[in-house]
């Protein structure tokens, strides 16, 4: 819940029986959560999935988990250019802290403690005293408010003021405490007012944050920047004054004493330099190269280990992107018929060596996945919506069965979603004429997928073949990431493959990524343009929910409305990782998390083995003179 490694928590049932029972106190405590217990009690020694004596020391060097081909600046909450590898999460801190094996819950950080008011329209977060920037200045209030301020400013991304959106404002109450005061009574508020990145007022020296660039980062976290090449290559090297180091929430974690990224624009020679020992850890997105190109001699010598993780993580929705403010993509006859192109289970035979799961709607493999007909508690939020909004909302919502991916069989064929693709098509006004599939105004449909690196290339071959025999022109067109990022940021494209991580715990990160008023925001999340009130109010309810059986009936509800919509081509999903590391570098904890992503995993609770920490000792010796 949140972006990218935004970390936020949840209020506890104890909490809220104890805040009914008596009102007219407030709340503190050292951790919040919105549903379920607090795992871990106060004064607690360290999360279970970490190794408190891990020691500390050595390297690790591996590539990032993303299709990024180069970096251009140090900050990475502005919309223009790209950001290193690890910046977020090494080296900037949030004022609460988030754990890998409760979904729902976070401890205090920065903020030793957060104060929920009586009337839950405002929260109040204690600073740790401890708390220190890179430079050794305490971190205090101010600098909270000023982080606030800034990253909810046209400065910003924009995805920061969907985010921090229903906080009205930051005011500093105290040294080292702060207030964010809320729009509303919503329980999740406290919890996005806690997963605030924290920097120094001193960084860029009063510049505005969309000129700071390449200052090198102020903020609280275990490293800083180390060696550069610019553009290519990153380390960042740990605090040995990390102020930190012995809080309970970080007991066990980062213990690598530098970590290494190194970036590769072409995909096959990422795949040799890993066999040739440049860096030691990949995770592995594409099937074909699992199967095929993380084979040979290193591998069976057990030099090179390959190994498929399994985890809890609820499933990442992946799939083609259709943008609806392109005038043939507008009716979603149209959309539902271009959808129908795709034989996954062809792919999956032929290209994935039967390795993925066909994606079923937007929140994959969870409880808030939305299946044949609405429950008792869908149907009556979506019939009070029918009723307000009744153009926006068809009756096949309540009456049908949530729309499943086009499947093939040997009783569905290809051939058989095609004819229902041209009959969609026919509906829509679009008819075979003249070599093409055209409009009445004798338009030809043509469609552009737009990749980053060719990836998806073999994947887009076969399904624009099947959409040719429709009559629709595909053109393939591949660009540089930094290219590709900047069309998608205004909107400039027709197709696209993205992947969202999946969430145990959807909230307001899916206004940013489907709510009306991100729609036309220049870099915001909602880059199929939908615009549509049913879902705005789905949304609001969604944000809003008091229970987590009010939260799954919610987001069921928008599942079901967005699947109707046909904004996408559906992908797949694996429920494992698959990762490849070299022997004899690293240890791991005993205990695996639930929840956990494979890069942040190793950088954060893995360590070095004896013959690392001294290889790494050895290097970073100062040379004896002759």
């Amino acid at each position: 819940m949140g972006l990218n490694h935004v970390l936020i928590a949840r209020c506890t049932a104890f909490v809220v029986a104890w805040a009914a029972l008596a009102p007219v106190n407030a709340y503190a405590a050292h951790a919040y959560a919105q549903f379920g217990d607090i795992k871990y009690p106060a004064g607690f020694s360290h999360f279970d999935y970490a190794n408190p004596n891990a020691p500390k020391g050595g390297q690790i060097t591996l590539v990032p988990p993303t299709r990024l081909s180069n970096f251009d600046k140090y900050n990475p909450y502005t919309l223009k250019g790209s950001a290193p590898p690890g910046l977020s999460g090494l080296v900037f801190e949030t004022l609460l802290t988030g754990t890998l094996d409760e979904p729902t819950t976070s401890y205090g950080l920065l903020a030793e403690d957060v104060t929920l008011a009586p009337d839950k329209l405002s929260a109040v977060f204690r600073l740790n005293p401890l708390a220190k920037f890179h430079n050794g200045d305490p971190v205090l209030a101010l600098d909270v408010k000023h982080s606030f301020d800034r990253l909810t400013s046209k400065e910003a991304a924009p995805q920061f003021r969907t985010i921090f959106g229903e906080i009205k404002g930051v005011s500093v109450v105290g040294e080292r405490s702060v207030r964010f005061d809320f729009m509303r009574v919503n329980a999740e508020l406290p919890l996005i007012a806690g997963s605030l990145p924290v920097f120094s007022r001193k960084w860029g020296d009063g510049k505005p944050l969309d000129k700071i660039i390449t200052d090198v980062p102020l903020g609280t976290g275990p490293y800083k920047i180390g060696k550069v090449n610019f553009g290519k290559d990153i380390s960042y090297q740990r605090d040995p004054a990390y102020w930190a180091k012995d809080l309970n929430v970080r007991r066990g974690l980062y213990n690598f004493a530098q970590i290494h990224y190194k970036i590769y624009k072409d995909g096959t020679a990422q795949q040799e330099a890993f066999k040739a020992g440049e860096f030691d850890l990949v995770q592995v997105f594409i099937a074909r190269d699992w199967a095929k190109a993380y084979r040979g001699k290193a591998f069976d010598s057990g030099q090179l280990i390959r190994k498929e993780f399994q985890h809890g993580n609820a499933g990442d929705f992946q799939g083609f992107l259709l943008n609806t403010r392109k005038p043939q993509l507008q009716d979603v006859r149209v959309r539902q018929a271009i959808a129908l192109a795709m034989d996954f289970e062809w792919l999956n035979r032929q290209l994935f060596y039967n390795a993925y799961t066909r994606v079923r709607g937007y929140f994959v493999a969870s409880d808030f996945e939305a299946k044949g007909l609405p429950d008792a508690a869908e149907m009556a939020l979506l019939a009070s919506l029918r009723d307000k909004h009744p153009q926006w909302l068809a009756a096949d919502v309540l009456s049908q069965p949530v729309p499943q991916a086009p499947a093939t069989s040997e009783q569905t064929t290809l051939r058989d979603n095609l004819r229902q693709a041209r009959a969609l098509l026919q509906a829509a006004g679009w008819a075979y004429k003249d070599g093409a599939l055209r409009n009445a105004k004798g338009q030809a449909m043509e469609l552009e997928f737009l990749d980053s690196g060719g990836s998806m290339g073999r994947v887009v071959t076969p399904l624009a073949k099947n959409l040719e025999k429709l009559g629709i022109k595909v053109n393939t067109r591949v660009v540089d990431f930094a290219v590709y990022q900047k069309r998608i940021d205004v909107f400039d494209f027709e197709v696209i493959s993205t992947r969202w991580v999946g969430s145990e715990a959807p909230g307001t990160e899916l206004l940013e990524r489907f709510g009306s008023k991100s729609a036309d925001t220049e870099g915001s999340g909602n880059v199929v343009g939908v615009k549509n009130p049913v879902v705005d109010a789905l949304l609001d309810r969604v944000v809003s929910a008091q229970t987590r059986p009010e939260l799954v009936a919610s987001v069921r509800a928008l599942d079901r409305v967005l699947r109707h919509g046909h904004y996408n081509i559906p992908h797949w999903y694996s429920g494992i990782h698959r990762v490849a590391y070299r022997a004899g570098r690293f240890e791991q904890p005993a205990v695996t998390p639930r929840y956990y992503q494979p890069e942040s995993w190793s950088t954060g609770l893995w360590w070095a083995s004896p013959a690392n920490l001294a290889e790494t000792a050895s290097q970073n010796a100062p040379s004896k003179k002759p």
